[in-house]
C-alpha cells in the first residue's frame, strides 16, 4: 500500500508539473505575442507610403477544431523601415536589430560659427579686394587727369588756356594707347575670372605660399606704380611752375598701360605656379582607409602637405566606396564566443589541486584547439555570408524585373482607352507607389543581409523608383544604389556641405611633399593614412628588330592537325 501510495503521488505530482510547464509555456508565448503586436502598434505613425508593404504574422498555440492558427495583419511603417525586424515562431524569438556605432560625439565637430565663417572667406576676400584695387588702377590713372584731381596738368594763370589744352590732349597714338588699354584690361579681366574667381573648395589650416607670393608681389606692384605716378605728377607741378616743361597726358597713358602689362604677367605666373605647376606626376600617394583596409593610389605633382590633403579627400568622395560599419560585426558563430564548453566533477573524490591542476590543462587544450580552427571558423562564416548575399541579390533582381513588366508607358493620350484591360494613366509616383510592393520584401532582405538599410529611407526609394520610371531606366538601372557601393558621396548621410577632417602631420603643412612623407586624415571613426613616394626615372632604351627575323615556318608530323 505505501508503495501504490507513493506512486500515486508521484504521478499526481508529474501531471501537475506537466500542466503548470504547459500553462506556463502558453502564458510565456502569450506574453511574447503581446508584446510583439505592441511593438509593431507602437510602429503605427501616420501615413506612409509603405504602409500596404509590410506584413505582420502572429502564431497562436491556441487550437481551434484541432487546428493552428495564422493571423496576417498589414502594419504601417516608420521610417526606420528596416532597422528592427523581431520574427516569433514557436517558442523562440531571434531579433534582428542595427547598433548604433556612431560612438558618441566627434571632439572634432565642425565649428561653424564666425569664426569658422571668417577663416573661410578671410583670404578671398583680401585677394578679391586686392584684385579689384590692382584693376581699376590703369582706369584711375587715365581718368583722374581729366577730371582735375592733380594740378601739374592745370598750370596757373600765366599759362594760356592753349597751352592747357595740349597738356590734357590726345592725339592719334595716345588714343592708340588708350585702346591697347581698353583691350588688355579686358582681358585681364576674363583670364581673372576664368582661373581665381570661385570659390574656396577647402579651408587650410596654413597659408597657401604661392598664392600668398602672387599677392604680395601684386601688393607691391600697385603701390610701386602709384608711389612714382604720385612722384612724377608733382614733378610735373614743380616743373609747370617754374617755366618748364610739364607732364603732359600721352605719357600718363603710356604708364598706365605699363602696369596692366605688368598685372598680365603676374596673372600669368599665378596660372603657372598654382594650376599648371602640379599636373606634372612627380609622386604616388598610397590611400588606406581604417578600419575596413580599403585601399587606392593616386600620382600627383609638386604639391605641398595640406593641398595634398585636399586632392586626396576630392578623389576619396567621389572613387572610395561607401564606407558601412554595421558589416564589421558579421554573425559569430557559437564556437567563437568565449567561455569553455567543458564542465568538471570530482567523482572518485579526487585531491582539489589535482583537479585544479588536471582542469587548466583541459582549458588550455581546449583553447588552443580553439584557436588553430578560428581561421577556418572565419572561412565558413564568409563563405556563408557571401552565398547569402549571392542568393538575396538574386532574388531581387528578379522581383524588379518581374515588378518592372506591369509598368508601361504610354505614348499618347489615347493609347489607354483602346487598351483590352481598363486602365487609369498614373504619374511617376503613383506608378512607383503600385509596383513597389511586388519587390519591396525582396529588397528589404538584401539591404538587411548587406547592412543598408540605415542609409536607405522608404521615401528615398520611392523618388528613386519614380525617377528611373519616368526616364524608363531599367530594373538594373533602378538597384545600381543598392548593388554598387560607391562612391562615398552616393550615401546621403555624407552629403554635407561641409566636411571636416583632422590633418596630422610631422612636417610642416604648407611644406611641399616629398618622398616618405606619411600624413593622415581623420573623422570620426574613419581614417586615412596617406603614404608618399616618388615616381620612379624611367629609362627607355631603343631596340631594333631586323625585319628578316619576322618569318617564320610551319613544322608539322603525324600528330598534328590542321
Amino acid at each position: 500500500m505505501e508503495t501504490e501510495s507513493v506512486k500515486s503521488a508521484l504521478s499526481e505530482q508529474s501531471s501537475r508539473s506537466r500542466r503548470s510547464r504547459s500553462h506556463t509555456h502558453r502564458n510565456n508565448y502569450r506574453l511574447h505575442s503581446n508584446r510583439s503586436t505592441r511593438s509593431t502598434r507602437s510602429h503605427r505613425k501616420g501615413d506612409d507610403p509603405m504602409a500596404p508593404f509590410q506584413t505582420s504574422v502572429t502564431l497562436s498555440d491556441e487550437n481551434r477544431d484541432g487546428q493552428e492558427v495564422i493571423e496576417v495583419q498589414i502594419l504601417p511603417q516608420d521610417d526606420n523601415w528596416g532597422e528592427n525586424t523581431t520574427a516569433v515562431t514557436g517558442n523562440t524569438s531571434e531579433q534582428s536589430e542595427v547598433e548604433d556605432l556612431g560612438g558618441g560625439q566627434w571632439t572634432g565637430e565642425p565649428d561653424t560659427g564666425l569664426s569658422f565663417i571668417c577663416h573661410r572667406y578671410l583670404g578671398s576676400a583680401l585677394t578679391t579686394v586686392l584684385s579689384v584695387v590692382a584693376f581699376l588702377s590703369p582706369l584711375a590713372m587715365v581718368v583722374l587727369p581729366k577730371l582735375g584731381f592733380f594740378p601739374a596738368l592745370n598750370p596757373g594763370p600765366t599759362v594760356g588756356l592753349q597751352q592747357r589744352l595740349l597738356l590734357l590732349a590726345c592725339g592719334a597714338e595716345c588714343k592708340g594707347l588708350l585702346v591697347s588699354l581698353a583691350f588688355k584690361l579686358v582681358l585681364l579681366a576674363a583670364g581673372a575670372w576664368a582661373v581665381f574667381l570661385r570659390r574656396p573648395r577647402a579651408t587650410m589650416p596654413r597659408i597657401f605660399l604661392f598664392r600668398a607670393a602672387v599677392l604680395v608681389l601684386v601688393l607691391v606692384c600697385t603701390f610701386a606704380y602709384w608711389l612714382f605716378y604720385v612722384v612724377q605728377v608733382t614733378e610735373g607741378a614743380v616743373a609747370s611752375a617754374t617755366g618748364e616743361e610739364a607732364v603732359d597726358y600721352k605719357s600718363l597713358v603710356a604708364y598706365s598701360s605699363s602696369l596692366t602689362d605688368t598685372l598680365l604677367f603676374i596673372h600669368y605666373l599665378a596660372v603657372v605656379l598654382i594650376e599648371i605647376r602640379h599636373l606634372q606626376p612627380v609622386y604616388y600617394i598610397k590611400v588606406v582607409r581604417s578600419p575596413d583596409g580599403e585601399s587606392r593610389a593616386y600620382s600627383v605633382g609638386q604639391l605641398s602637405i595640406q593641398r595634398a590633403a585636399v586632392w586626396v579627400l576630392e578623389h576619396y568622395y567621389t572613387e572610395f566606396p561607401i564606407y558601412n560599419p554595421y558589416l564589421e560585426r558579421l554573425p559569430v558563430s557559437k564556437s567563437r564566443k568565449g567561455g569553455s564548453s567543458f564542465k568538471f566533477y570530482d567523482v572518485d573524490g579526487m585531491n582539489t589541486s589535482s583537479l585544479q591542476q588536471s582542469q587548466s590543462r583541459a582549458m588550455l587544450a581546449a583553447h588552443a584547439r580553439r584557436r588553430d580552427s578560428s581561421h577556418n571558423e572565419r572561412f565558413y562564416e564568409e563563405h556563408d555570408y557571401e552565398r547569402r548575399v549571392k542568393k538575396r541579390r538574386a532574388r531581387l533582381i528578379t522581383a524588379a524585373e518581374e515588378a518592372f513588366t506591369h509598368i508601361k508607358r504610354l505614348h499618347n493620350d489615347q493609347g489607354w482607352q483602346n487598351m483590352q484591360v481598363p486602365a487609369i494613366p498614373m504619374d511617376p509616383q503613383e506608378a512607383a507607389q503600385a509596383v513597389f510592393p511586388s519587390m519591396a520584401r525582396a529588397l528589404q532582405k538584401y539591404l538587411r543581409v548587406t547592412r543598408q538599410q540605415p542609409r536607405h529611407s522608404v521615401e528615398s526609394i520611392l523618388t528613386h523608383l519614380a525617377d528611373c520610371l519616368s526616364h524608363d531606366l531599367t530594373p538594373r538601372a533602378f538597384l545600381e544604389p543598392f548593388l554598387v557601393p560607391s562612391p562615398v558621396l552616393q550615401n546621403e548621410k555624407e552629403q554635407k556641405p561641409v566636411q571636416t577632417w583632422a590633418l596630422i602631420c610631422e612636417e610642416l603643412l604648407s611644406r611641399p611633399v616629398s618622398h616618405g612623407i606619411t600624413f593622415q586624415l581623420r573623422q570620426n571613426d574613419v581614417s586615412l593614412l596617406c603614404h608618399v613616394r616618388a615616381l620612379p626615372h624611367f629609362n627607355v632604351t631603343e631596340e631594333v628588330v631586323d625585319p628578316k627575323s619576322n618569318k617564320f615556318v610551319l613544322r608539322l608530323n603525324s600528330e598534328t592537325s590542321v
